[in-house]
């Protein structure tokens, strides 16, 4: 998910890693970076963050990456943690026969207050537009103008004017 940040222009401040989906070009972006760990201390992804000479923490929690990274943040006091990407639904939970899944379900409920999934922000806040505020737009636009018209005299014969030329260009 650092490597979508950097594709849109942002810089992580803080990634947890558990080496399975980064880039070299995220690790290296100079973010402070956790290592998530088995609770033993043993981490997969050490050898490629040392090989790269990447300062690092190592972060031993139980369940997965994406468990670890809420908690720390709930932890840390966020106000929103905004999930993107991330697993959401019951399939997700029960049907994938996924290990480590249960640790993912506890630490939902205990951030839910705060964690919102980027999929229904989106449903959120999609807008439509509707032709009954265009019609509101171009009225407001016109109310000026026709204003103006109704005060200046030299508009007001301006217009009709131009009316007179329609009509006669359009054979009425």
């Amino acid at each position: 998910k650092a490597d979508a940040l950097l594709e849109f222009g942002f810089r992580p401040h803080l990634i947890i890693v558990d080496m399975d989906s980064i880039s070299d070009t995220a690790l290296r972006t100079g973010s402070q970076i956790f290592l998530h760990a088995y609770r033993n201390g043993q981490a997969p992804g050490e050898k490629r963050l040392q090989e790269l000479g990447v300062e690092y923490q190592l972060l031993p929690a139980p369940g997965t990456s994406e468990d670890a990274a809420m908690l720390l943040s709930y932890q840390e006091g966020a106000e929103l943690i905004v999930a993107v990407g991330a697993h959401s639904h019951i399939i997700d939970f029960l049907g994938k026969g996924r290990p480590g899944m249960a640790s993912t379900f506890l630490v939902r409920l205990k951030v839910g207050s705060i964690l919102v999934d980027a999929k229904g922000v989106s449903r959120l806040y999609r807008q439509r537009l509707k032709w009954g505020h265009l019609a509101q737009l171009v009225g407001a636009a016109l109310l000026p103008f026709a204003l103006l018209v109704l005060i200046s005299p030299t508009m007001y014969q301006l217009v009709r004017l131009i009316s007179m030329r329609a009509r006669l260009l359009l054979g009425f």
